[in-house]
């Protein structure tokens, strides 16, 4: 039995700015800190999942949809590929 529906598509969470969703960027260790800092240039809070791997971190945070064009930028400013987010619906992600 599940709660989503028979669709297979998972139910969305919007806002003013959007569809809340979950970014995730994936980083050497070595550029954590740097990826950390980026993101608290944001004009918003954020809260960091970190998840640790050989080799890698994933960094993963909701965020609106709406504020993609934004996390983009900063994240080029700061000298990562404004292409590394990878956007995952929020509900989905805990289905």
């Amino acid at each position: 039995m599940s709660i989503w529906p028979a669709s297979g598509t998972a139910p969305a969470l919007f806002g003013i700015e959007g569809e809340l969703v979950l970014l995730h960027v994936d980083v050497e260790p070595k550029l954590l800190e740097d990826l950390l800092e980026a993101l608290s240039r944001l004009e918003f809070p954020v809260n960091p999942d970190l998840h640790h791997k050989a080799n890698q971190v994933r960094v993963s945070f909701p965020a609106y949809s709406g504020r993609l064009g934004e996390i983009r930028g900063v994240l080029a400013r700061s000298g990562f590929d404004p292409s590394c987010i990878s956007v995952e619906h929020l509900l989905a992600a805990h289905a």
